[in-house]
């Protein structure tokens, strides 16, 4: 922060605005015309952007939010503080949050200087709390899941055909590896496979293996004993806990190569030696790992090890991603409309019917999780309406092309991705994206529709690597020039098939 920015503040605010670095909750602190001047490392987070990208820019340049829809404009505007609103929000770059903002009117000498506003992730916060809560019906064995297979929703052959294969892996020694994209709900078939098995009323634990550095990794997993390291106690590590019962290993393929190498001869062995210590320590587990990249994928790229998935991959199940399950559709989203229905207190008995023919069209990169957090945003829009309308999606849908100064259209209100399986979509590059010259109109719609996507996709596929090559392989960078999101982007080239390693 500039020392021009704290004058525009009370210089005692200097004294206390270091202490936000370290709450756990998102600060932004905006001057009297909406720039921020303060943003803190869990607002980082939350966002998904970098901290020095988003000081002394605009709100209304870092969110898909208007002077209107802005909370913190709001209080700007209204000199009143907003407290514990839930809030549903797009960044410029395409991150969703679901959250619950308090913002509050920063005045010196009866004069108004800016806002502060606090940000609590609600998902983050639905976590604390249900460790801290009382129980519910299906947490009563104390196993720490939620979920059982009477939990999943679907119908489709290929989704049951998953869930069948989970039932029938429950009670065998074998390990299972689950394979699906974001959101297609590998956590729910871990927990459901626990709940199914003879282990239930022992310990499930899950790790993210994404989520903890390598650094740390190894000595969650293995455990420490005293003198192993500076300042090390003795402790035992996650296999040793979960004995007995199940241990998830999530997203697999993020851990590093060596460590896979570590976890290989506890399967063998069917022991553990802590680190710094020589003694080994017998586990009885249950192993469920997930990848979210096709494991010969993941193999050939390095991020894998061929005998830990040979090893791991005894039970291998595909869970089918929500684009190839449109005929669920409905069912979820009266699930889901029911879920967040009583939570919110609405009274919601469906949606119109061209939101449902426009989900119906969108190609759904977050999967199931995304349909829920959009039913739930736009739930949170409806007022005393019965049925979510096209406008309630506005909030939390915006398109690239209102990004672009487009026209309104039915388009508008999904991302890049549904428009880019749309004929005639503007492209990311502008002017219109259009079916192989070659094709006449007069030809069968079949087979005319199966070119045009085949030819969007090759066209998207082009793309995609020229913004990585002018790049140099920055997904970062080339997904801003592409007008999407770097998640997005992470979507498409997995999609594709794309290594960043070739532009590198």
């Amino acid at each position: 922060m500039k020392d021009t920015d704290l004058e525009i503040l009370d210089l005692s605010y200097r004294d206390f605005l270091p202490v936000f670095d370290h709450l756990s909750a998102g600060v932004i602190v905006v001057n009297r015309t909406g720039r921020i001047i303060y943003y803190n490392d869990a607002m980082a987070r939350i966002d998904d952007v970098d901290r020095r990208e988003a000081l002394h820019r605009l709100v209304t340049e870092i969110y898909e939010l208007t002077p209107e829809t802005s909370m913190l404009m709001q209080c700007l505007r209204t000199r009143r503080p907003i407290i514990d609103r839930p809030f549903y929000y797009r960044t410029r770059m395409g991150r969703v949050a679901n959250t619950i903002h308090s913002v509050y009117p920063l005045f010196k000498n009866k004069s108004l200087k800016g806002a502060v506003c606090f940000v609590r992730d609600y998902n983050v916060l639905e976590e604390t709390l249900s460790q801290v809560s009382i129980p519910r019906a299906k947490e009563n064995l104390g196993n720490n899941t939620r979920f059982t297979f009477s939990s999943i929703i679907g119908k489709d052959p290929e989704f049951l055909r998953a869930v069948n294969t989970g039932m029938m892996a429950a009670n065998t020694p074998s390990p299972v590896m689950l394979y699906g994209e974001t959101g297609t709900g590998k956590e729910l078939f871990a927990q459901s496979i626990h709940n199914f098995s003879d282990r239930k009323t022992s310990r499930y634990t899950a790790v993210n293996c994404a989520a903890i550095p390598e650094n740390l990794l190894e000595g969650i997993l293995f455990g420490t004993s005293k003198g192993a390291f500076t300042g090390a106690h003795s402790k035992p590590g996650l296999f040793e806990k979960a004995s007995g019962g199940t241990l998830f290993l999530d997203e697999l393929n993020s851990m590093p190569v060596g460590l896979q190498a570590k976890i290989l001869r506890v399967l063998q062995e069917h022991r553990v030696r802590r680190l710094g210590s020589f003694k080994e320590i017998e586990v009885d587990l249950k192993i469920i790992s997930s990848v979210n990249r096709q494991p010969h994928t993941a193999i050939a790229e390095g991020s894998l090890r061929p005998d830990l998935f040979y090893r791991l991959g005894v039970v291998f199940i595909p869970i089918p991603p929500l684009r190839e399950r449109k005929t669920e559709l409905e069912r979820l989203i009266h699930h889901f409309i029911r879920k967040h229905g009583r939570a919110l207190g609405k009274q919601v008995t469906g949606i119109a019917p061209e939101v449902l023919d426009i989900f119906k069209d969108y190609h759904w990169p977050g999967n199931v999780r995304e349909l829920e957090h959009v039913i739930e945003g736009a739930l949170n829009l409806v007022g005393q309406a019965d049925t979510i309308e096209l406008d309630h999606l506005r909030s939390h849908l915006p398109t690239w092309y209102r990004m672009k100064n487009q026209p309104s259209t039915p388009d508008s209100y999904f991302p890049e991705p549904f428009a880019a399986h749309t004929p005639g979509a503007i492209s990311p590059e502008g002017g219109e994206s259009s079916a192989d010259p070659g094709e006449h109109p007069s030809k069968p719609p079949g087979r005319r529709g199966k070119n045009l996507i085949k030819t969007q996709e090759d066209r998207e596929k082009r793309l995609i690597l020229k913004a990585l090559q002018t790049h140099q392989g920055n997904v970062t960078r080339a997904a801003r020039s592409m007008g999407i999101s770097r998640q997005l982007l992470h979507y498409k080239m997995k999609k594709h098939e794309i290594s960043r390693a070739e532009f590198v």
